[in-house]
Protein backbone atom coordinates (compact mmCIF):
# COMPACT_ATOMS: atom_id res chain seq x y z
CA UNK A 1 0.00 0.00 0.00
CA UNK A 2 1.97 3.52 -0.98
CA UNK A 3 -0.46 5.50 1.64
CA UNK A 4 -1.65 4.84 5.09
CA UNK A 5 -4.11 1.69 5.20
CA UNK A 6 -7.67 2.44 6.00
CA UNK A 7 -10.68 0.16 6.55
CA UNK A 8 -14.20 1.14 4.79
CA UNK A 9 -17.17 -1.02 4.64
CA UNK A 10 -15.81 -4.61 5.04
CA UNK A 11 -12.21 -4.24 4.25
CA UNK A 12 -8.92 -2.60 4.58
CA UNK A 13 -7.75 -0.58 1.26
CA UNK A 14 -5.13 1.54 0.69
CA UNK A 15 -6.29 4.97 1.91
CA UNK A 16 -5.16 7.02 -0.98
CA UNK A 17 -7.65 5.18 -2.97
CA UNK A 18 -10.56 5.12 -0.41
CA UNK A 19 -13.72 6.06 -1.21
CA UNK A 20 -17.58 5.82 0.23
CA UNK A 21 -20.81 6.39 -2.11
CA UNK A 22 -22.04 9.55 -3.41
CA UNK A 23 -25.19 8.86 -1.42
CA UNK A 24 -23.79 8.04 2.18
CA UNK A 25 -25.63 9.41 4.45
CA UNK A 26 -22.86 10.27 6.57
CA UNK A 27 -21.52 12.53 3.79
CA UNK A 28 -24.79 14.23 2.46
CA UNK A 29 -26.43 14.93 5.92
CA UNK A 30 -23.93 13.90 8.35
CA UNK A 31 -25.70 10.98 9.22
CA UNK A 32 -23.78 9.38 11.50
CA UNK A 33 -21.43 8.67 14.90
CA UNK A 34 -17.27 8.57 15.92
CA UNK A 35 -15.18 7.97 18.37
CA UNK A 36 -11.60 9.29 18.54
CA UNK A 37 -9.26 7.23 20.61
CA UNK A 38 -5.55 8.23 21.86
CA UNK A 39 -2.84 5.69 20.66
CA UNK A 40 0.51 5.30 22.76
CA UNK A 41 3.00 3.18 20.95
CA UNK A 42 0.28 1.95 19.23
CA UNK A 43 -2.05 0.53 21.68
CA UNK A 44 -5.69 2.55 21.57
CA UNK A 45 -6.23 4.18 25.61
CA UNK A 46 -9.88 3.44 27.30
CA UNK A 47 -10.87 1.60 23.89
CA UNK A 48 -13.80 0.02 25.89
CA UNK A 49 -15.39 3.28 27.13
CA UNK A 50 -14.74 5.11 23.51
CA UNK A 51 -16.52 1.85 22.09
CA UNK A 52 -19.63 1.66 24.65
CA UNK A 53 -19.97 5.35 23.69
CA UNK A 54 -20.55 4.82 20.38
CA UNK A 55 -22.65 2.13 20.25
CA UNK A 56 -24.59 4.46 22.82
CA UNK A 57 -24.67 7.40 20.26
CA UNK A 58 -25.60 4.58 17.76
CA UNK A 59 -28.97 3.69 19.69
CA UNK A 60 -30.07 7.17 20.18
CA UNK A 61 -29.21 7.89 16.46
CA UNK A 62 -31.36 4.53 15.82
CA UNK A 63 -28.12 3.39 13.20
CA UNK A 64 -27.11 -0.25 13.53
CA UNK A 65 -23.60 -1.11 14.98
CA UNK A 66 -21.70 -3.46 12.44
CA UNK A 67 -21.27 -7.01 14.19
CA UNK A 68 -18.52 -6.75 16.99
CA UNK A 69 -16.01 -9.03 15.19
CA UNK A 70 -16.58 -6.91 11.75
CA UNK A 71 -15.11 -4.09 14.46
CA UNK A 72 -12.48 -6.05 16.04
CA UNK A 73 -11.18 -7.19 12.78
CA UNK A 74 -11.53 -3.77 10.99
CA UNK A 75 -9.71 -1.69 14.60
CA UNK A 76 -6.92 -4.93 14.91
CA UNK A 77 -6.20 -4.52 10.77
CA UNK A 78 -5.74 -0.51 10.98
CA UNK A 79 -3.42 -0.64 13.99
CA UNK A 80 -1.76 -3.43 12.30
CA UNK A 81 -0.02 -1.39 9.88
CA UNK A 82 0.24 1.62 12.37
CA UNK A 83 4.16 2.47 13.21
CA UNK A 84 3.79 2.57 16.72
CA UNK A 85 3.99 6.13 18.25
CA UNK A 86 1.77 9.29 19.24
CA UNK A 87 -1.68 9.69 17.15
CA UNK A 88 -5.56 8.75 16.96
CA UNK A 89 -7.38 6.38 16.16
CA UNK A 90 -11.22 7.36 14.45
CA UNK A 91 -14.07 4.98 13.82
CA UNK A 92 -16.83 5.90 12.39
CA UNK A 93 -20.29 4.63 11.29
CA UNK A 94 -22.37 6.05 8.92
CA UNK A 95 -26.06 5.05 7.91
CA UNK A 96 -25.01 4.13 4.76
CA UNK A 97 -26.44 5.18 1.28
CA UNK A 98 -29.63 6.58 0.90
CA UNK A 99 -32.01 9.19 -0.23
CA UNK A 100 -30.48 12.58 -1.01
CA UNK A 101 -32.11 14.19 1.73
CA UNK A 102 -32.89 13.60 5.74
CA UNK A 103 -34.91 10.39 4.59
CA UNK A 104 -32.97 6.90 5.36
CA UNK A 105 -32.36 4.23 2.90
CA UNK A 106 -32.18 0.35 4.25
CA UNK A 107 -29.52 1.10 6.97
CA UNK A 108 -27.12 -0.63 5.61
CA UNK A 109 -24.38 1.31 7.72
CA UNK A 110 -20.68 2.06 6.59
CA UNK A 111 -18.01 1.31 8.64
CA UNK A 112 -14.61 3.29 8.45
CA UNK A 113 -11.70 3.04 10.50
CA UNK A 114 -8.98 4.86 10.34
CA UNK A 115 -5.17 6.32 12.03
CA UNK A 116 -3.69 9.83 11.78
CA UNK A 117 -0.82 10.99 13.40
CA UNK A 118 -0.52 13.36 16.13
CA UNK A 119 0.55 15.09 19.65
CA UNK A 120 -1.47 15.64 22.59
CA UNK A 121 -2.06 19.16 23.43
CA UNK A 122 -1.21 20.17 26.72
CA UNK A 123 0.24 23.48 26.93
CA UNK A 124 -2.03 26.85 28.23
CA UNK A 125 -4.23 28.07 25.97
CA UNK A 126 -6.79 30.52 25.02
CA UNK A 127 -10.21 29.93 24.77
CA UNK A 128 -13.73 31.98 23.80
CA UNK A 129 -17.21 32.28 24.29
CA UNK A 130 -19.40 31.09 21.03
CA UNK A 131 -21.88 33.12 20.31
CA UNK A 132 -24.53 30.81 19.81
CA UNK A 133 -25.87 28.28 22.65
CA UNK A 134 -25.90 24.48 23.18
CA UNK A 135 -29.61 23.22 23.18
CA UNK A 136 -29.68 20.78 26.38
CA UNK A 137 -32.75 19.31 25.50
CA UNK A 138 -31.82 18.76 21.59
CA UNK A 139 -32.47 15.11 19.65
CA UNK A 140 -28.27 15.13 19.63
CA UNK A 141 -27.59 15.67 22.57
CA UNK A 142 -25.21 13.91 24.73
CA UNK A 143 -24.83 12.17 21.13
CA UNK A 144 -20.94 11.85 19.39
CA UNK A 145 -22.96 12.78 15.52
CA UNK A 146 -20.76 13.45 12.87
CA UNK A 147 -23.21 16.54 12.32
CA UNK A 148 -20.31 19.03 13.34
CA UNK A 149 -21.29 21.85 11.57
CA UNK A 150 -22.02 24.00 14.46
CA UNK A 151 -18.68 23.26 16.08
CA UNK A 152 -16.84 24.18 12.78
CA UNK A 153 -18.23 27.21 12.62
CA UNK A 154 -17.47 27.92 16.45
CA UNK A 155 -14.10 27.01 16.07
CA UNK A 156 -13.48 29.58 13.14
CA UNK A 157 -15.00 31.87 15.71
CA UNK A 158 -12.28 30.95 18.06
CA UNK A 159 -8.99 30.85 15.58
CA UNK A 160 -10.34 34.16 14.32
CA UNK A 161 -9.34 35.49 18.42
CA UNK A 162 -6.45 33.95 18.04
CA UNK A 163 -8.01 30.33 20.71
CA UNK A 164 -8.13 27.36 20.05
CA UNK A 165 -11.47 26.10 21.79
CA UNK A 166 -15.07 28.21 21.48
CA UNK A 167 -16.97 27.30 24.53
CA UNK A 168 -20.67 27.23 24.73
CA UNK A 169 -23.92 27.99 27.32
CA UNK A 170 -26.78 26.13 27.23
CA UNK A 171 -30.36 27.55 26.85
CA UNK A 172 -30.58 27.94 30.23
CA UNK A 173 -27.73 30.84 30.55
CA UNK A 174 -25.12 28.12 32.41
CA UNK A 175 -21.87 26.64 30.68
CA UNK A 176 -22.54 23.57 28.80
CA UNK A 177 -18.96 22.46 26.69
CA UNK A 178 -16.65 23.42 24.59
CA UNK A 179 -16.61 22.05 20.63
CA UNK A 180 -14.73 19.37 20.97
CA UNK A 181 -13.76 19.38 25.34
CA UNK A 182 -15.73 19.53 28.92
CA UNK A 183 -14.49 22.45 30.82
CA UNK A 184 -13.41 22.05 34.68
CA UNK A 185 -13.59 25.49 36.11
CA UNK A 186 -11.66 26.51 39.57
CA UNK A 187 -13.09 29.06 41.81
CA UNK A 188 -10.60 28.95 44.19
CA UNK A 189 -10.26 26.03 45.97
CA UNK A 190 -13.21 24.48 44.45
CA UNK A 191 -13.56 22.89 40.92
CA UNK A 192 -16.57 22.10 39.18
CA UNK A 193 -17.74 20.76 35.53
CA UNK A 194 -20.91 21.19 34.24
CA UNK A 195 -23.12 17.92 34.97
CA UNK A 196 -24.67 16.33 31.83
CA UNK A 197 -27.86 17.45 32.24
CA UNK A 198 -26.20 20.63 30.99
CA UNK A 199 -26.25 18.94 27.62
CA UNK A 200 -22.89 18.31 27.37
CA UNK A 201 -20.82 15.48 25.77
CA UNK A 202 -20.19 12.45 28.68
CA UNK A 203 -16.38 12.68 27.73
CA UNK A 204 -14.33 9.69 28.26
CA UNK A 205 -11.26 12.31 29.64
CA UNK A 206 -13.85 13.97 31.94
CA UNK A 207 -15.62 10.67 33.46
CA UNK A 208 -12.05 9.79 34.28
CA UNK A 209 -11.00 12.84 35.92
CA UNK A 210 -13.92 12.43 38.21
CA UNK A 211 -13.87 8.88 39.19
CA UNK A 212 -10.20 9.80 40.12
CA UNK A 213 -11.98 11.95 42.78
CA UNK A 214 -10.75 15.37 41.17
CA UNK A 215 -13.47 18.13 41.24
CA UNK A 216 -17.14 17.88 41.15
CA UNK A 217 -20.45 18.40 38.92
CA UNK A 218 -22.72 21.50 39.29
CA UNK A 219 -24.10 23.93 37.11
CA UNK A 220 -21.54 26.89 36.22
CA UNK A 221 -23.39 30.05 35.25
CA UNK A 222 -22.07 31.84 32.78
CA UNK A 223 -21.72 35.19 34.63
CA UNK A 224 -19.91 32.96 37.17
CA UNK A 225 -16.89 32.60 34.91
CA UNK A 226 -15.98 36.18 35.74
CA UNK A 227 -15.16 34.85 39.07
CA UNK A 228 -13.01 31.84 37.97
CA UNK A 229 -9.33 31.92 38.93
CA UNK A 230 -8.59 28.82 36.81
CA UNK A 231 -9.88 26.56 34.02
CA UNK A 232 -8.46 23.66 32.10
CA UNK A 233 -10.16 21.36 29.01
CA UNK A 234 -9.98 18.17 29.07
CA UNK A 235 -10.79 15.60 26.09
CA UNK A 236 -9.06 12.83 24.32
CA UNK A 237 -6.91 15.09 22.11
CA UNK A 238 -6.14 17.50 25.12
CA UNK A 239 -6.42 15.54 28.34
CA UNK A 240 -5.95 18.04 30.75
CA UNK A 241 -5.06 21.31 29.01
CA UNK A 242 -4.69 25.04 31.39
CA UNK A 243 -6.49 27.86 29.90
CA UNK A 244 -4.99 30.81 29.93
CA UNK A 245 -7.22 33.31 28.58
CA UNK A 246 -11.04 33.23 28.67
CA UNK A 247 -12.31 35.73 25.95
CA UNK A 248 -9.46 37.81 26.00
CA UNK A 249 -8.92 37.92 30.40
CA UNK A 250 -6.33 36.43 31.46
CA UNK A 251 -6.89 34.28 34.07
CA UNK A 252 -5.56 34.34 37.72
CA UNK A 253 -3.58 30.63 37.56
CA UNK A 254 -1.94 29.10 34.75
CA UNK A 255 -1.66 26.39 34.88
CA UNK A 256 -3.52 26.88 38.60
CA UNK A 257 -3.00 24.49 41.87
CA UNK A 258 -6.43 22.21 40.91
CA UNK A 259 -5.13 22.06 37.15
CA UNK A 260 -1.65 20.57 38.47
CA UNK A 261 -2.98 18.54 40.62
CA UNK A 262 -5.92 17.01 38.41
CA UNK A 263 -3.22 16.79 35.74
CA UNK A 264 -0.44 14.95 37.95
CA UNK A 265 -3.15 12.56 38.47
CA UNK A 266 -3.44 11.44 35.00
CA UNK A 267 -0.27 11.16 34.38
CA UNK A 268 -0.30 9.00 37.47
CA UNK A 269 -2.95 7.15 38.33
CA UNK A 270 -4.97 6.75 35.11
CA UNK A 271 -3.11 7.02 32.03
CA UNK A 272 -0.46 3.69 33.28
CA UNK A 273 -4.18 2.08 32.86
CA UNK A 274 -4.20 1.94 29.27
CA UNK A 275 -8.03 0.55 29.06
CA UNK A 276 -9.20 1.97 32.37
Amino acid sequence: MTGSPVWVGDRLIDGSAATVPYDDHGVTVGDGVFETVKLTAGVPFALTRHLARLHRSAAAMRIPMPPAEQLTAAIDAVLAHHVGGAGFLRITVTAGPGPLGSNRGDLSPTLIVAVRPGEIRVKPTDVVIAPWTRNERGALTGVKSTSYGENVVALAVAADADASEALFANTAGNLCEGTGSNVFVGFGDRLVTPPLSSGCLAGVTRELVLEAGIGEEADVPMASLAEATEMFLASTGREVQPVRRLDGRELRFCPGPLTVAARQAWLDRITPLIDP
